[in-house]
C-alpha cells in the first residue's frame, strides 16, 4: 500500500542542485537560519563571512519570490520552517 504525502497549501519550497561545496560547510550556515523569519535570514546571509552564503541566499531569495508570485504570500509573514543539506556521493 502506498501512502501519497499530502501538500500544505501554506508552504513553498526551492531545491538547491549541484552546488559544488561540502555539505559540512553549507550544514555550518543552515543551521544558522533554521526557524528564522525571512528578512532575519538576509541579514544573516549578508553579514556571514562563509563561502556558503552567496547560494543559500540565493536559494532562499527565490523561495520567497515563489511565495510571493504563486501564492501571494506577503514576505514579511515569511519563516524557514525546514532546511536541510543532503550529500550525494559521485
Amino acid at each position: 500500500m502506498i501512502k501519497r504525502r499530502k501538500k500544505k497549501l501554506d508552504e513553498v519550497y526551492a531545491v538547491g542542485q549541484y552546488i559544488c561545496m561540502s555539505a559540512h560547510k553549507a550544514r555550518r550556515v543552515i543551521d544558522q537560519i533554521r526557524g528564522r523569519s525571512y528578512e532575519e535570514t538576509l541579514m544573516i546571509l549578508e553579514l556571514m563571512p562563509y563561502r556558503a552564503c552567496y547560494p543559500i541566499f540565493k536559494l532562499v531569495y527565490s523561495a520567497a519570490a515563489n511565495a510571493n508570485h504563486n501564492k501571494g504570500f506577503n514576505e514579511a509573514n515569511l519563516f524557514i520552517s525546514k532546511a536541510e543539506v543532503i550529500s550525494y556521493v559521485w
